[in-house]
């Protein structure tokens, strides 16, 4: 192919259009223009066959397109019938091997293509993923995984390696390389943000960053800000595309020792998907995998920092509330597992036991009680290190036996007599709160807590809330955190409540929990905004958006790998910007639409990455994917 131009970016390139003057008869794009589908068909395959033994310039040109092809229409048969994975096989195994030509015009940028090429079209094609096995992809994505290359050739191996693993009838194929391909996806899971961060993010020099790499993240468009923002949601997509694969492994049981060894799995609970990347559950969607399983499960109760992790999540606004409660919910369920996390769970589960409905779970709340209460009876003489969780046991045999059997017996009449006076005790705590005893007022929320009948689930909401606010200001987080809690469990829907939410991401903040804090403040924010969907222009109120900007700056997917990079640095040498010198409300804004704040790309002919998911076809339980809330329904206070 001999067009009348060479341009200095391919990805700008692919979008532009070829002169009319074309003379080469066997173009790839002008074969495309072909109207009689077997001439077609023929030419594409008589290119994909010339490709990888011709040295030509040009390649990368068609690459770009097949690229946009494969992107916009992965379920068409046309070019995988033709011997595209062979040619896509034989492009990577020549840049791996031919380092010469590799670096020679614009051949540096053919490995990557190739791979998303091979990715793009496995994705929902077994047949196609099939035909990607047989053409032996496999052997070349392993050279790019083992980072014969960089990290963003590493990122689309382990994408389309995951694709092919999610298949059953291609999973053994990939299972060949079982236990090198688990270390590497357990090293990229663990490493990558550091490498991302020292070998790019961090290097403040624009000129010293590598071109190709600034190309491909941001199609050549855009300053070195909007670079490190793709690098962060790309990071984040290897991250968890390396986990990923693992699940591919753990679902069937496969490789359980080498994943669940407890450095890994510590690492692993600190894994999410960021801002950047929300639709994933990252590492609590492999835990929770991994909960399915005995070994599995022994592994994490053995582990302290999982644990607590789990408990936090379980307590959170996030969208992957669900499956830290599952974990906990296995876990307790579990004779060989109960007693090593029942005292740890029981003071984070308690708060939760009167939620109804999260997502499309029903009765959570049930089941909560039902796995604390299993072997718990008033007259059992159970023994714990910590006298507070037989006090947690008890409460909640009072409150959903006890009390629950009372009011079975109980008269509307007597109910709307317990509703008046618990409205009374409210305004008289409210009148103590004004007048700043607010430790009688504690005192009389409480009064009010006891004489309220379950029924009542919105004076009970307000009630825990307006409590957890004389704990916050009496300088007490955790008791702030439990009422908060357990308000928003009686919101509806679940984690609704406004005011709770951000009196809990103040608490949170002074425990030093800022992704927790983090994810609060933009639901009360949220929250804020869709009770004033009148207005012409919102406005974030200015307490809240320095609280995000906060813990924006403290949940930065690299503020880890930053701080590594730094240690024994007398100055700060990276590209980076505190979100605390300047509010950034705009971005801010961003964090609040159904896009990621990565929609600042949007207006670019980015890369369109799939939803991360687990496909069809496996054994085990998978791992539920839901959408993220973008959007708080406020449930006001009285």
């Amino acid at each position: 192919m001999t067009p009348t131009w060479t341009p200095t970016n391919p990805t700008n390139a692919a979008n532009m259009g070829l002169a009319q003057n074309c003379v080469n008869p066997h173009c790839f794009f002008c074969i495309m223009t072909e109207p009689d589908s077997s001439l077609r068909r023929a030419g594409i395959a008589r290119c994909f066959k010339e490709m990888p033994l011709r040295d030509d310039q040009e390649h990368v040109l068609v690459l770009s397109r097949i690229w946009n092809i494969a992107m916009a229409q992965p379920d068409d048969p046309e070019l995988p019938s033709v011997g595209i994975f062979n040619c896509m096989a034989s492009l990577i195994n020549k840049g791996v091997n031919n380092r010469e030509w590799l670096l020679r015009d614009q051949n540096v940028y053919i490995p990557y293509y190739a791979a998303h090429v091979i990715g793009s079209y496995t994705i929902n094609k077994v047949e196609f993923a099939e035909k990607a096995v047989k053409s032996g992809v496999i052997p070349p994505l392993m050279e790019l995984l083992r980072g014969k290359i960089s990290w963003v050739e590493q990122r689309v191996a382990v994408r389309a390696l995951g694709h092919l693993a999610s298949y059953e009838r291609t999973f053994e194929a990939v299972a060949a390389y079982e236990d090198e391909l688990v270390r590497l996806a357990m090293l990229l899971a663990s490493s990558c943000l550091d490498v991302v961060y020292v070998n790019f993010v961090g290097v403040k020099d624009k000129h010293k960053r590598m071109k190709y790499h600034s190309d491909l993240l941001t199609r050549g468009v855009g300053g070195i800000e909007m670079e490190n923002r793709k690098a962060e949601e790309w990071a984040s997509q290897l991250q968890c595309w390396s986990i990923y694969l693992l699940n591919c492994f753990a679902c069937k049981e496969r490789s359980l020792d080498l994943i669940c060894k407890q450095e890994f799995l510590k690492e692993l609970c600190r894994m999410w998907g960021g801002l950047v990347n929300h639709s994933s559950p990252a590492g609590v969607g492999l835990i929770r995998l991994l909960c399915y399983s005995h070994i599995g499960r022994k592994s994490i109760s053995e582990s302290k920092e999982v644990l607590d992790n789990l408990c936090h999540l379980s307590r959170s606004s996030d969208d992957w509330q669900y499956m830290g409660i599952d974990c906990l919910l296995l876990l307790l369920k579990d004779p060989d597992t109960r007693y090593n996390v029942l005292e740890t769970a029981t003071m984070f589960l308690i708060d939760l036991v009167e939620l109804k409905t999260l997502g499309d779970r029903l009765n959570l709340g049930e089941a909560i009680i039902k796995a604390l209460l299993l072997d718990y009876k008033p007259s059992s003489k159970l023994r714990f290190k910590k006298s507070k969780v037989l006090e947690a046991l008890q409460e909640i045999w009072e409150l959903k036996v006890e009390k629950r059997e009372r009011e079975k017996i109980m008269s509307k009449e007597k109910i709307e007599e317990r509703r008046v006076l618990v409205g009374l005790i409210k305004q008289e705590a409210n009148h103590l709160f004004w007048l700043g005893d607010v430790e009688a007022a504690v005192r009389s929320y409480t009064e009010g807590l006891d004489a309220c009948p379950l029924k009542l689930r919105k004076e009970r909401m307000v009630l825990y809330s307006n409590r957890a606010q004389c704990h916050l200001l009496l300088g007490d987080p955790d008791a702030t955190i439990r009422d908060t809690t357990r308000a928003l469990c009686l919101s509806t829907p679940a984690n609704s409540h406004a005011k709770s939410l951000w009196r809990r991401s103040q608490a949170y903040d002074m425990k030093g929990l800022p992704k927790e804090s983090l994810i609060d403040c933009i639901m009360f924010v949220n929250g804020c905004i869709n009770s004033e969907s009148t207005a012409k222009k919102v406005k974030i109120p200015y307490h809240s958006a320095r609280m995000i900007s906060k813990q924006m700056e403290e949940t930065w997917l690299f503020a880890g790998a930053q701080k590594k990079a730094t240690i024994g640095n007398d100055e700060d040498d990276c590209e980076t910007k505190s979100f605390n010198e300047e509010l950034d409300y705009d971005l801010i804004m961003k964090l609040l639409e159904k896009k990621s704040s990565a929609s600042a790309l949007s207006s670019l002919s980015t890369i369109i990455e799939e939803p991360f998911k687990l496909k069809k076809g496996n054994r085990k339980p998978q791992l539920k994917m839901g959408k993220r809330r973008n959007r708080a329904v406020v449930a006001r206070s009285m």
